[in-house]
């Protein structure tokens, strides 16, 4: 069952030894993300599943401990999702990569220390349907225990000139419905969201945020909007729902 969850913008420039000296211009959506994993914390869930935009076409799995490094990125940094599990030998899924989105949750929960309960991620690929998205949250909320999502991905990146999918008159108006019904736990609003069009604004968190849909049917969580901005020209949301 799902219990809490947070919303995360996942841009690698989170992350301030990527971003340098732009480090300041996201202090704002850091803290956000702090303050939304502390929800999680509380909740004193079983188990957490950190879910975000994958490199393939389906979803895949990431055990506990699986590494990512941000070295595409100039940054000589790794990280583990979740607590490493040390000497133990991996499992060739844990040799694999985590994907970006992945990577900056994981430094998340490092960064705030996260040792409250056992992870596990989950990459979704930017084209999966959206009724495919749901039917893996629900059943990740059918297993037993208490569960908790960390939810990552960010809106359009189309709002300015010089974003990187360049300026797309559609880009405001969705990504004001995805803070709204983030901001509200509206499941049928993020379940309703284009596939189609968030691909065309290349909001990576589309896919994401349905599967936090499909897991949130029927529980009547609440949601708080924590931060809702378009730096760059990319939408970065947070939120919690609990």
């Amino acid at each position: 069952m799902l219990v809490a969850a947070a919303v995360c913008p996942c841009p690698p420039l989170l992350v301030p030894e990527v971003a340098a000296g732009a480090a300041p211009e996201l202090a704002a959506a850091r803290a956000a993300c702090a303050d939304a994993l502390g929800v999680l914390a509380a909740a004193q869930p079983d188990r957490l599943v950190v879910v975000g935009p994958g490199d393939g076409a389906g979803p895949a799995a990431y055990p506990q401990g699986t590494r990512g490094s941000f070295r595409g990125f100039g940054v000589d940094l790794e990280v583990s999702l979740g607590p490493d599990r040390g000497t133990q030998e991996r499992s060739e899924s844990e040799r694999a990569e985590l994907p970006y989105g992945l990577a900056v949750g994981a430094w998340l929960l490092g960064r705030t220390g996260w040792a409250d309960a056992p992870v596990e991620g989950i990459g979704v690929g930017e084209s999966l349907p959206a009724e495919r998205c749901a039917a893996i949250g629900r059943d990740l909320a059918e297993r037993d225990g208490r569960m908790a999502m960390l939810v990552l991905g960010d809106a359009s990146a189309c709002r300015t000139l010089k974003a990187p999918g360049y300026l797309d008159e559609r880009a405001a108006p969705f990504d004001a419905e995805a803070g709204r019904a983030l901001g509200a736990a509206d499941v049928a609003a993020l379940a309703a969201l284009d596939v189609a069009l968030a691909r065309e604004l290349k909001a990576s968190g589309r896919g994401p945020w349905q599967v936090l849909a499909g897991a949130a049917e029927g529980t009547g969580l609440a949601g708080a909007l924590l931060y809702e901005e378009a730096p760059y020209g990319v939408g970065y949301i947070a939120a919690t729902w609990s």
